[in-house]
């Protein structure tokens, strides 16, 4: 596997790690930073009450939270209490669990009044994906226009 560098959530690797100057992080693996799972992954600390959120809503099998760094005026993350490294592994391991991801993130879009104007409903999976914390999420986001799917 490819060796990924890491600058500000982004990730590039190779050549264009060369040329826009980023560094890895100290300690970085083949394996990616924030595939850990248990007590390592950020999401599951916060399932288990040790890192606070603010949560927006909860069900047995599933927590959503606002996002710390919101990229819209209502960024909700999604996830299932289980750990699963990303949707592909959670929808193979257990698609109940994945649909109940999807019916809780349907919920906040219209607790927090999305609906009527519309949302997105994004799952990061893997580095080219974007995906930063290594255990299954979803962002609902909204409340503005936000533009085309990728700027290019």
């Amino acid at each position: 596997m490819p060796r990924r560098w890491f600058d500000r959530g982004r990730v590039v690797g190779g050549r264009a790690a060369a040329r826009v100057g980023v560094r890895p992080w100290p300690g970085d693996t083949p394996t990616m930073r924030g595939m850990e799972s248990g007590s390592d992954c950020l999401f599951c600390r916060i399932v288990a009450g040790e890192i606070p959120a603010t949560v927006v809503r909860e069900t047995d099998t599933t927590l959503a939270f606002r996002d710390i760094n919101p990229q819209a005026p209502v960024h909700v993350l999604v996830i299932p209490k289980e750990h699963h490294a990303d949707v592909v592994t959670l929808a193979q391991a257990n698609p109940a669990l994945a649909g109940e991801v999807l019916g809780t993130a349907a919920a906040v879009a219209e607790s927090e009044g999305l609906r009527a104007d519309g949302f997105r409903l994004i799952f990061n999976t893997g580095p080219y994906g974007g995906q930063e914390v290594f255990h299954a999420h979803a962002h609902v986001l909204g409340g503005e226009p936000l533009g085309p799917m990728r700027a290019r």
